[in-house]
């Protein structure tokens, strides 16, 4: 079995020792031992769970900076999709190892994702050794014709998917309601409820979607899901801006996976996520980077300072969205969401683990750890990540790092 044994390192405001045998932590303890284990020097470093990105598209790092400063649907429509029709899956495949790099390398070690060519992104994911919730995008452009091949495209890749190994999940993700049509959308739900699949999908991210779905079904898009029946606990629900107070209520019945992304709805200038408004009804919340296209970056300590600050100028109150609770979004309350024994380091979870470089400038001086992760520090901050008790990262060095730029560089040149 494979062991590691992370000495002197600060977990829990203590220096002690962390053995990880497999994949899971097994004890955390002063003068740990374990016979031929992977030492790892945890001086002048802290222990902390590592990242769980709960919605991005990994293969947009090759739209990174291509198409900034503009709405979301021209965005979409005349920029980005154009682009995304002309890639392959070997273009789809680079892209995800190279975003795997910047997550790695910023201390994520689960995406949530959702884009094209899914066996590109499934074969990177596992390449690289991350977690990855890999959904397959639904999309008919509400017409429902098309149905018929989406269900033979998710037959087949559903088949396929048994073989990439624990860390790839498939998901069905249906883009969203102005993109599939209602018979798609409930053939979706019901493919995957009856195959023990998650949804992900965007909702509620624009006001243009809010109010073109009230004049059309004389609905919200959280009330006309609900009706059609995709709502549950199963569902994963990107943005989540424009709600009414009887969404929050069947967001709160129906146990959906809140994600906030804060940095993307502020560049698409998509409006501002009601923070207090679930923290009132005890509703979880998760938060992601959305794509590095409409980010443009996977860092999700910069994202968790936005989250933080975004809701303090909202509701002029900087007690609102403390730290500490900003943090949780990132760690446990994913862990929590997708039924994981993670987003902590303790004995008995997952070995998902990084550790920071407490000498690193951000984060010195070391007042309050919290503070210090949410509000100042940076990627960089990480030097060694681990993922599923295999260590990704160590010192800031990964294996064949090169030689995926050098490959990413090549496809974005073509593409664009």
């Amino acid at each position: 079995m494979n062991k590691i044994l992370i000495k002197g390192v600060l977990l829990d405001s203590v220096i002690q020792d962390i053995l990880i045998e497999g994949n899971l932590i097994t004890q955390t303890g002063s003068n740990l031992r374990a016979e031929n284990a992977k030492i790892i020097d945890g001086g002048n470093k802290a222990a902390l769970p590592a990242f769980y990105n709960m919605h991005t598209h990994s293969a947009m790092e090759i739209l990174r900076g291509y198409a900034d400063d503009m709405a979301l649907m021209p965005w979409l429509q005349d920029k980005i999709w154009p682009v995304e029709g002309k890639m392959t899956e070997e273009d789809v495949y680079w892209g995800t190892k190279f975003a795997c790099l910047e997550m790695i390398k910023s201390g994520t070690v689960l995406a949530n994702d959702m884009y094209w060519h899914w066996h590109g992104e499934a074969r990177a994911a596992q390449e690289m050794g991350i977690r990855m919730i890999n959904g397959f995008t639904v999309l008919d452009l509400l017409d429902d014709s098309r149905l018929p091949q989406i269900q033979a495209e998710v037959e087949k890749v559903y088949e396929a998917s048994q073989n990439y190994g624990e860390l790839v999940e498939l998901s069905l993700a249906p883009h969203a309601i102005y993109t599939v049509s209602e018979k798609t959308l409930i053939w979706t739900a019901d493919y995957a409820r009856n195959h023990g699949l998650r949804l992900h999908i965007h909702v509620a991210e624009t006001e243009h979607e809010f109010l073109e779905c009230q004049k059309k079904h004389g609905l919200t898009p959280i009330e006309y899901l609900d009706k059609i029946g995709i709502l549950g606990e199963d569902v994963i629900a990107a943005h989540m801006i424009w709600l009414s107070e009887h969404d929050f209520e069947l967001v709160k019945k129906h146990n959906l996976t809140v994600v906030h992304c804060p940095v993307s709805n502020m560049k698409l200038s998509s409006g501002i996520f009601k923070y207090q408004e679930y923290q009132k009804r005890d509703i979880p919340v998760c938060v992601a980077t959305d794509g590095c296209s409409s980010n443009n970056n996977l860092d999700l300590f910069e994202e968790m300072k936005f989250a933080a600050l975004l809701p303090k100028i909202a509701g002029g109150n900087p007690e609102i969205a403390p730290a500490a609770e900003i943090y949780k979004t990132t760690t446990i309350n994913p862990a929590r969401a997708l039924g994981l024994a993670a987003g902590e380091v303790k004995a008995g979870n997952l070995a998902d683990i990084i550790l920071i470089d407490l000498e690193n400038l951000n984060l010195i001086p070391q007042h309050n750890l919290s503070s210090n992760l949410v509000y100042s520090a940076h990627a960089d901050c990480v030097s060694t990540t681990i993922c599923n008790g295999k260590v990704l990262m160590e010192e800031r060095k990964i294996p064949d790092e090169k030689v995926i730029v050098r490959n990413f560089r090549r496809v974005v040149q073509a593409l664009t």
